[in-house]
């Protein structure tokens, strides 16, 4: 893997590191940025990896949206930008590989969408995540998407109204991120979580995260119908095969993927 303009990347054994590398613009997501940063998870989405890291270099993790970028802009040339960073989020949400946001600083804006929109998330403590918009002249309207759906309606509303800032610990609290990691343990701690969500077989993995986002939002009966489906027709698959196999024969599963 190596050096972009606007990221880096990284490969150590199973896992992706994916660094936005803009420090002295506070990682703000430009159009170049964002194609970059693209194009590094559909690079890793095809290989063998296991998981994928997401992180910021310097002093936040992410400012969101460029403003210099986005006021040079039309109308036609912002709804550009905008599907490019819905792109990235579905990519985040559609590789088959497990996505841990690596969360230091500040997370806002587009920047917390990265949060709301990958799998897992770690924060260090000295962490805070806002969607400011709401204080300001342009609504965190995309933003507010997989954030909503990771915090619930009512908190989603008040980080959207009033655009404030909210810790690490309350981030916890709410759902936005899976765990808070003192400042010099937060790799440690991405690590581990990365390490026990990857364990099993990567093909079952992968199906088992496309289904989850597939149903997760769709009434009960409506998910219920979708997983039986997958479900079913997974259990025939050598990984299953192989899980249960184990299981009866009481051995290490010798996982075929």
């Amino acid at each position: 893997m190596g050096e972009h303009a606007h990221i880096l990347t990284r490969r150590d054994g199973a896992t992706v590191t994916i660094t936005m590398n803009r420090p002295r613009s506070r990682n703000s997501l430009s159009h170049d940025h964002l194609a970059e940063l693209l194009a590094a998870f559909r690079d890793a989405g095809e290989s063998d990896a296991t998981g994928i890291v997401l992180a910021g270099s310097g002093p936040v993790f992410s400012a969101g949206h460029d403003f210099g970028d986005v006021a040079a802009r039309d109308l036609t040339g912002v709804r550009d930008l905008l599907r490019l960073c819905t792109e990235l989020m579905n990519a985040i949400q559609s590789v088959p590989q497990v996505v841990v946001a690596r969360v230091h600083g500040l997370a806002t804006a587009a920047g917390c969408q990265l949060v709301g929109a990958c799998d897992l998330a770690v924060a260090a403590e000295s962490a805070g995540f806002a969607l400011p918009g709401g204080k300001g002249g342009w609504f965190c309207h995309t933003p507010a998407v997989p954030v909503a759906r990771s915090i619930g309606r009512k908190r989603l509303m008040e980080m959207a109204l009033t655009g404030d800032v909210i810790d690490a610990a309350t981030a916890l609290d709410w759902g936005l991120v899976n765990r808070v990691a003192a400042d010099d343990a937060l790799d440690d701690v991405v690590a581990d979580l990365l390490a026990r969500a990857t364990r099993g077989s990567r093909t079952s993995k992968a199906l088992g995260k496309q289904t989850l986002y597939s149903q997760l939002d769709r009434p009960e009966q409506d998910a219920y119908a979708i997983a039986l489906e997958v479900m079913a027709a997974a259990s025939q698959l050598p990984a299953a095969r192989e899980g249960m196999a184990a299981f009866l024969e009481k051995r290490q599963p010798d996982w075929p993927d």
